[in-house]
């Protein structure tokens, strides 16, 4: 339950930046934007796994870009079922669709499903294998 609280916040964030960047996607008011995100949310935890692998072939004759459509048609389902939250047109969705994505992407690298920051680090040195006599 905490994950998906973090993924809400992550997804939140996303979306507040695509409302923010991206001209034809407005929040009315922080309640219509708080459901929003939480359907989209769901949306995305239960639909978009169904969507995905009924529509396997396309994504992968496409090398994946038509995961950013069904992102974007779970956008505008969320802009027809929340009141207060408006995606106008095509481009506006789908370039949300892909903010979104970006921004939740990068997010979801850094916080980890406890909440805390994550950081990898790797070297870039060889090992070097001592034998020892």
């Amino acid at each position: 339950m905490r994950g998906f609280l973090i993924r809400c916040g992550v997804t939140g964030v996303a979306v507040l930046v695509a409302s923010q960047v991206i001209s034809g996607i407005e929040i009315d008011s922080l309640a219509a934007g708080v459901v929003a995100v939480m359907v989209l949310a769901l949306l995305n935890a239960m639909v978009r796994p169904v969507l995905y692998l009924l529509s396997a072939p396309f994504i992968l004759v496409t090398l994946g870009l038509f995961m950013v459509l069904i992102n974007a048609f779970l956008l505008q389902v969320v802009s027809v079922f929340v009141e207060g939250f408006h995606v106008e047109g095509f481009w506006p969705t789908v370039g949300g669709a892909i903010l979104i994505s970006l921004v939740s992407g990068f997010l979801n690298l850094v916080i980890s499903e406890r909440g805390s920051m994550e950081m990898v680090v790797s070297s870039n040195r060889p090992r070097r294998i001592r034998n020892i006599n």
